[in-house]
């Protein structure tokens, strides 16, 4: 699981559009604002992976999220990137990868944060790939 944090217009979509292009998905990514949640599949090391996209940011209240029957997609079997998830908070479990995005003038700050075993994991393979 991956959360997204930052304010509207912080590039929390533009960031999933470039992590599931990375991970060679071809076609259009949109942002799920008014469909909540949109589902994608990519290949990783040869596997098909499912790859859920929310966007929690119309969520009034964390009965809305458990109403909608989202937990079920949260059960370990697929990548949930999760864009406003302190609009469930109480619901939502620990992430693997939490990321902070600042506006800095024209461009972005960007933290990272591995909440897990695998979120650290992941976040070491990125500390040897180029250009980052």
């Amino acid at each position: 699981m991956i959360y997204l944090h930052g304010e509207l217009g912080a590039g929390k979509t533009a960031l999933t559009r470039a992590m599931l292009h990375a991970a060679g998905h071809l076609g259009h990514v949109k942002s799920p604002t008014y469909t909540l949640v949109v589902p994608y599949v990519v290949t990783l090391e040869g596997r098909s992976v499912e790859v859920r996209h929310f966007d929690l940011y119309r969520l009034a209240s964390d009965e809305e999220f458990l109403d909608a029957g989202f937990r079920d997609e949260f059960d370990g079997t697929r990548v949930c990137i999760v864009e406003w998830p302190e609009k469930a908070a109480a619901v939502l479990q620990t992430p693997d990868i939490a990321v902070h995005l600042t506006l800095a003038g024209e461009g972005r700050e960007v933290e990272l944060y591995g909440l897990s075993t695998l979120g650290i994991e992941c976040l070491e393979r990125l500390r040897f790939l180029p250009n980052l």
